[in-house]
């Protein structure tokens, strides 16, 4: 027969663990996501082979097993040829060594879709990728991606369908904890009123979503497409540029972003691939 003493120590040992998995479970208590963006296979050799783009994204993929964020956004550019099979195909079999518990979200960058993406070239990337955009909640927070290319593309139908779907979307995430948008072209890298260049969104854009961001409350955008980092904002809109995956065009060396989540605040960080740490710390 259990004696009344041992019951007792099992039911406080119950007591205990219990109240440690809620302080797990508490969306108060911070975690973290990583952003990928412009693994471009193909862009090292001119798409004569992507034996280096295979070697760095098999590094990133074992450094994000080890690290298991809640989930990965890549944002564009997974080729540097859409129509190379072997290209694709090479970012998927990589992509798939991903630890299946750890969601992976994608944005199509100009070099997925072409720079001016037609009807088939979109059809052709949701086959190879899924949809072009997306969105969903975590931890009490909202993560929206959406096709930057066709506001690029100057695409009048596609690219206004897609900003009422966005702007929708985050009327409704209106009192999230976060709100936090994806994309691939960076809107600028600088200074808001910098001139149209291949690097940022159109002035002729820029303005109407920057200020559709900033009225709903945006925290922040991340982006890519510039292979080198960079900072800005917009209002109380953080606009976030990350260095590639692949191949570097400036001074960062080929690495991944690390975006920390609280309760008050975001923070993040860009680690070249051999500074990553073995795990994330508070």
């Amino acid at each position: 027969m259990v004696s009344k003493r041992l019951l007792y120590i099992l039911s406080l040992l119950l007591l205990i663990s219990g109240t440690l998995f809620a302080q797990n479970k508490s969306p108060d208590e911070p975690w973290f996501f990583i952003q990928i963006t412009d693994p471009q296979f193909g862009m090292f050799e001119n798409n004569e082979g992507f034996e280096k783009e295979t070697v760095l994204y098999e590094k990133a993929v074992e450094k994000i097993n080890i690290l298991n964020p809640d989930f990965i956004i890549i944002t564009g550019d997974f080729v540097h040829n859409s129509n190379s099979i072997a290209q694709i195909e090479e970012f998927k079999r990589i992509t798939s060594k991903i630890n299946p518990k750890i969601p992976v979200y994608y944005t199509p960058g100009n070099h997925d879709l072409g720079q001016n993406p037609t009807e088939e070239s979109i059809r052709t990337y949701i086959k190879n990728y899924g949809r072009d955009k997306f969105s969903f909640r975590h931890k009490g927070s909202s993560f929206i991606g959406f096709n930057s290319s066709l506001i690029k593309a100057r695409l009048a139908v596609p690219e206004q369908e897609q900003y009422n779907w966005l702007e929708k979307r985050l009327k409704k995430r209106q009192g999230a904890q976060h709100i936090i948008l994806f994309c691939h072209y960076p809107f600028f890298n600088k200074t808001v009123d910098e001139p149209t260049a291949y690097s940022n969104i159109d002035l002729e854009y820029r303005k109407k979503y920057l200020e559709l961001f900033n009225t709903n409350k945006v925290d922040a955008v991340f982006s890519g497409h510039y292979h080198n980092n960079s900072h800005s904002t917009y209002g109380n809109v953080e606009l976030v540029t990350t260095s590639a995956l692949g191949k570097p065009l400036g001074t960062a060396p080929s690495g991944m972003r690390i975006v920390k989540v609280y309760s008050n605040r975001i923070e993040h960080e860009y680690f070249g691939l051999e500074e990553l740490p073995d795990s994330v710390k508070f």
